[in-house]
């Protein structure tokens, strides 16, 4: 029986390749199109830097795994096997979704897609579990509270985005649309600074939390700090891009357009590519957790994906059940040996 899950997961991770390669060929474009545009480089500077953007942006994304893990539906009260079969829907679907928008050319958001495939799924499997079992309510099984918030956040950023867009670009244009030569000389250098100020703050303070190499001490550092890194970021981008374009002559909009190129892939790879290895980081981790549990089987074993890590990085996993020898037995890893601690609770009725 382990055979199966174990090639179950082999699969999902193989449609984990699949869907980066049609999900970056779909949201590439939104952080390329701006400084091919522009012209702000040649081709291959772009593509560099676009590169350098994801791969930084890869170790902020710890944060974004969650949603795979919990956050549109309640793992403790999913089996095993339920719990694969989401996740495999999850990625078929998503592949096909994705491969069918890119055929047609149009465009979709790969965020909305993995959000609305594990809301459905999880409603799918639960509408089956709440026909075999009425005593037990879909509000039990779904994250209504958190599937609403994160909805209400994507919808609220399209129009904070729209706005925010719209007044910067207000702005941008009424400085230098005219008398560019002139105002490019002084201002140039002072709209440049506050821009990728904006920008490194957003790497350092706000992405820091979500780093996965830097060590909780640095993360406080940047946190009481934040507002001298502002300051001396400021300073210094101000004076590095006055001096470079009155030494090398250098075109300081360009540069900012390659900056928020950087920024843009960084944050596709934090937020938008844990998509795509998410959902089979999420079944890796329940079939680790399936084995590792001595006695149970794939309709026995209830999962608590909780996500919470421990200081050797191995994750934790509370609520896990499974009905042994007429008992229901909760199991908990060890931080310090990393062995599964069981504990026998009273008989009860499977869920």
């Amino acid at each position: 029986m382990e055979n199966i899950y174990l090639i179950l997961v082999l699969v999902l991770f193989l449609l984990a390749i699949s869907d980066l390669v049609v999900g970056v060929s779909n949201d590439a474009v939104n952080f390329l199109n701006s400084a091919i545009g522009a012209k702000a480089a040649p081709f291959k500077i772009i593509m560099l830097v676009a590169a350098l953007g994801v791969f930084v942006g890869a170790t902020f994304s710890s944060g974004m795994m969650e949603i795979a893990r919990k956050s549109m539906f309640n793992p403790e009260h999913f089996y095993f096997q339920e719990i694969m079969i989401i996740f495999l829907a999850v990625m078929i679907t998503d592949v096909v979704l994705l491969d069918l928008f890119n055929t047609f050319g149009l465009p979709t958001s790969t965020t909305v897609s993995i959000i609305f495939e594990l809301l459905g799924a999880a409603v799918g499997v639960s509408i089956i579990k709440v026909m075999n079992d009425p005593a037990i309510p879909m509000s039990e099984y779904i994250n209504s509270a958190k599937a609403l918030a994160i909805i209400s956040g994507i919808l609220i950023s399209v129009v904070i985005s729209f706005s925010i867009g719209a007044i910067v670009q207000y702005i941008t244009r009424a400085i230098f649309s005219f008398r560019y030569q002139n105002r490019i000389k002084y201002l140039g250098s002072l709209w440049g600074g506050i821009a990728i100020t904006a920008i490194t703050y957003f790497i350092l303070v706000k992405g820091a939390n979500g780093s996965s190499f830097m060590t909780a001490e640095t993360k406080a550092w940047i946190n009481n700090n934040s507002n001298l890194i502002i300051l001396y970021s400021l300073l210094g981008w101000i004076s590095i891009l006055q001096i470079f374009h009155w030494v090398f002559k250098l075109n300081i909009l360009k540069f900012t357009v390659l900056a928020g190129t950087f920024a843009l892939a960084m944050a596709f790879a934090g937020n938008d590519l844990v998509n795509f290895i998410g959902v089979p980081l999420a079944g890796f981790e329940a079939f680790r957790d399936y084995i590792s549990t001595p006695g149970a089987t794939p309709t026995s074993l209830l999962m608590g994906l909780t996500g919470r890590t421990s200081k050797d990085g191995d994750l934790y996993f509370t609520h896990r059940r499974t009905h042994y020898g007429g008992h229901l037995v909760d199991f908990q890893k060890s931080p310090k040996s990393g062995q599964n601690i069981g504990r026998f609770k009273s008989p009860g009725r499977r869920r």
